[in-house]
């Protein structure tokens, strides 16, 4: 395998990877429907659930049990922020190439829901592959 090919490769795995984060990021950010939960709420409902865990029986805990796992991983998620502008700029940064060697449409960008402003700034257009 001559360098230029591994070259393109690595270039390849780099271009899928950002484009990878960001739609990640994209995914793990979208408004979700029904009213926010904040961390002061998960927070209640944690004590709520260790108040309630002594004195259920045992099909009860096991709810509670998972319910409580469910809220513990929400709040790590919670307070781990993303850096979404810098995803976006590197996702700028190759997506029309990737689009172009991928031969993926602005529709499915679209409806993966990277924004219409993200396609243009990368390049991407209705019209494109």
């Amino acid at each position: 395998m001559s360098d230029t090919h591994k070259a393109a490769l690595a270039e390849g795995r780099e271009q899928g990877r950002k484009v990878r984060r960001y739609l990640e990021a994209l995914e793990a950010n979208k408004p979700k429907r029904g009213r926010k939960r904040t961390t002061e709420s998960m927070q209640r409902r944690l004590e709520q659930i260790e108040r309630a865990l002594p004195s259920a029986d045992p099909l009860k805990r096991l709810q509670l049990v998972q319910e409580r796992l469910n809220l513990q991983k929400q709040l790590e998620a919670a307070d781990q922020k993303v850096d979404l502008a810098a995803l976006e700029a590197d996702f700028v940064a190759v997506a029309r190439d990737y689009s172009e060697r991928k031969g993926i449409s602005y529709a499915a960008w679209r409806e993966l829901g990277v924004p219409t402003s993200t396609l243009q700034a990368a390049g991407i257009t209705r019209g494109s592959a």
